[in-house]
């Protein structure tokens, strides 16, 4: 029975499933935003929630902890210095889930999960906008069946 027993095993054990939650916290600080699967992002949010809280009282104690899960300095100085002062006026609620499909390989559902208020990077902005600037489907470099009836044409000729 799993009574009053919660949280996410994820199939791992524990010194496993610890080191994936340091590693998606590290991840998750350092680009604002992260791809993975839904079951790992809502085991990892709470995580990452109480990590902004933490970050929040700017005290040693405080870094020391945040430092034990999250074990790469330059990210634990941006959380305390740029993140933690974004969020100074919420309460809670640091993060959010945003679903993405199921992922091609082997159909897990696939999540966004993301600072609450990130800004929109330049780089997601050109993303976008090299995406929408697509040349037309015979113009660029003609392959295929084209070419084929260009060549089988020159040479009955």
């Amino acid at each position: 029975m799993r009574h009053r027993n919660d949280g996410y095993k994820l199939g791992r054990v524990t010194q496993h499933r610890w080191a994936l939650f340091r590693n998606l916290l590290v991840a998750l600080f350092r680009h604002e935003r992260i791809t993975t699967t839904e079951a790992k992002a809502k085991a990892m949010r709470g995580l990452a929630d109480h990590m902004v809280t933490l970050a929040k009282r700017e005290s040693l104690h405080a870094r020391r902890q945040v430092l034990s899960m999250v074990p790469d300095t330059e990210v634990v100085g941006r959380l305390f210095d740029t993140i933690a002062a974004r969020f100074a006026d919420r309460n809670g609620g640091y993060t959010r889930i945003i679903k993405a499909g199921p992922r091609p390989g082997d159909g897990a559902p696939m999540v966004f999960l993301e600072l609450v208020d990130r800004a929109e990077t330049p780089k997601d902005t050109e993303k976008k906008a090299e995406k929408k600037e697509r040349a037309p489907r015979g113009e660029a470099g003609a392959t295929g069946r084209r070419k084929r009836k260009e060549k089988t044409a020159a040479a009955s000729a």
